[in-house]
C-alpha cells in the first residue's frame, strides 16, 4: 500500500513538473513569434523526452545528489512515508504555481519538502549539507543566466554591427473595413450604412509587428540563420531540462525495493511530457509575453544561455533551477534592452521567494499525518 501511495505521489510530482517547466524551453519561440503555441509545446515535448532518456547516462550523480543523501540520516530516506511526504509536498507546491501561472522551480520544492519532512521526522537538519549541496547553486544560478545572458547579447550585437547585418522595421498589410457611405430611407427614417474591407499598409516596430534581419552569409538569409539556430537552441534548452529533472524526480522511487532505474526515469519522462501536453497554456504566457518583449537573436541568446548553464550543472551533479536559469536569462534580455516588465518579474520572485516555505509545510503536514496514523 505504502508503495502504492509513493508511485502516485512521484508520477503526480512529474506530471505537475512537466505542466510548469516543459514550456520554458521554448517561451522565446513562441513569444518572439517564431512558432506557434502547438509546434513549440510539441518541439519542447520532444526534445525533452530525449533529455530525459539519456539521463540514466548523463546525469547519474544527481540520482544520488537528491535521494536526500546528506540532509537528512541514511535510516529516514529509506523510509517510504518519507519520500512519499516529499512528492506530495513538492507536486501540491508546483501545480499550485502552475494554476496560478508561475513559473517556479520543482528543484527548490522538493529542497524545501526535504527539509519540512526531515525537520518534523527528527526534529533537525544539516544545514552545512544543505547549504553547500543545494542552497548555493539555486541561488547562484539565476544571477549567473542574467548576467552571461547580458554578455552574450553584447558580444552578438558588436558581431552583428561589424558585419553590417541589422534587423529592420517590417510592413504590415492587413484588410482593414471603412465607412463608405451612410443615407437615411424616407418612409422609415432608418440610418443605412455601407462599408467596404482595403488593404491597409502600414509601419511599425517590433513591438507590434515581428522584426526581420536583413542581409545574407554565405548565400544564405540571415534571418533563416537565426530562426533555425534559435529552433535548435530551444531544443537544446529542452533537452538539458529533461536531463536535469528527471534522475532529481526518480530518485525519489528509486530507494524503495523492486524498481530498476530505466524503467522508473522512463516512467518520470512519460508523465513530465503529458504534464506538459494537457497544463502548460498559463505558464506558457507568462513566460513568452508578460515578462519582456523579446527578438528573433534575444530568444537565441536566452536559450544559448540557458542550455549552456543547465548541461554544465548536470555534467557536474550541481541541483540548478532550470526555472531560475531560464527566467533568468530572460530577466537579462529585458534589462538590456529596457523592456522588462517589472511588476510582473517582481511578482515570480516573489513566487520562487515563496516556494520553499509552501512545499515545506506541505510535506510535513503530509509527513505528520503518516507518522499519526
Amino acid at each position: 500500500m505504502l508503495i502504492t501511495l509513493l508511485f502516485i505521489a512521484v508520477c503526480f510530482l512529474a506530471y505537475s513538473n512537466g505542466a510548469n517547466d516543459n514550456f520554458k524551453g521554448v517561451a522565446s519561440l513562441y513569444g518572439s513569434g517564431s512558432a506557434s503555441y502547438r509546434l513549440a509545446l510539441s518541439w519542447a515535448t520532444i526534445t525533452t523526452l530525449a533529455g530525459s532518456c539519456c539521463a540514466f547516462w548523463l546525469a547519474q550523480s544527481l540520482l544520488i545528489k537528491f535521494s536526500g543523501k546528506g540532509l537528512a540520516p541514511d535510516a529516514l530516506i529509506q523510509s517510504i512515508p518519507f519520500m512519499t511526504a516529499i512528492a506530495s509536498g513538492a507536486g501540491l507546491t508546483v501545480i499550485l504555481a502552475t494554476r496560478l501561472g508561475f513559473p517556479i522551480s520543482t528543484t527548490h520544492a522538493l529542497l524545501g519538502a526535504m527539509a519540512g519532512s526531515t525537520l518534523v521526522a527528527t526534529g533537525t537538519l544539516n544545514f552545512t549539507a544543505l547549504q553547500s549541496n543545494f542552497m548555493l547553486p539555486l541561488l547562484l544560478s539565476p544571477m549567473l543566466a542574467v548576467l552571461l545572458a547580458m554578455l552574450v547579447y553584447v558580444l552578438f550585437r558588436q558581431a552583428r554591427q561589424r558585419t553590417g547585418e541589422s534587423a529592420f522595421f517590417c510592413l504590415c498589410v492587413e484588410n482593414q473595413p471603412s465607412l463608405t457611405s451612410a443615407t437615411i430611407k424616407a418612409e422609415s427614417g432608418a440610418m443605412v450604412l455601407r462599408q467596404s474591407e482595403g488593404l491597409q499598409l502600414s509601419v511599425d516596430t517590433q513591438a507590434a509587428c515581428n522584426s526581420r534581419y536583413a542581409g545574407t552569409i554565405l548565400g544564405i538569409d540571415v534571418h533563416r540563420i537565426v530562426d533555425s539556430l534559435h529552433f535548435i537552441s530551444a531544443g537544446a534548452v529542452c533537452f538539458a531540462r529533461g536531463l536535469n529533472d528527471t534522475p532529481k524526480i526518480a530518485a525519489l522511487l528509486l530507494l524503495a525495493p523492486g524498481f530498476d532505474p530505466q524503467p522508473i526515469m522512463l516512467l518520470v519522462a512519460l508523465a513530465m511530457a503529458v504534464g506538459g501536453l494537457l497544463n502548460a497554456r498559463r505558464v506558457a504566457e507568462t513566460m513568452s509575453h508578460k515578462i519582456t518583449a523579446i527578438s528573433h537573436g534575444q530568444g537565441l541568446t536566452a536559450n544559448l544561455t540557458t542550455a549552456l548553464l543547465v548541461i554544465f550543472a548536470s555534467k557536474w551533479g550541481l541541483p540548478v533551477s532550470t526555472t531560475h536559469v531560464s527566467v533568468g536569462a530572460l530577466f537579462g534580455m529585458g534589462l538590456i534592452t529596457r523592456q522588462a516588465q517589472v511588476r510582473m518579474i517582481t511578482s515570480i520572485l516573489l513566487s520562487w521567494v515563496l516556494t520553499l516555505p509552501c512545499a515545506g509545510l506541505c510535506a510535513a503536514g503530509i509527513y505528520a499525518l503518516y507518522s499519526e496514523y
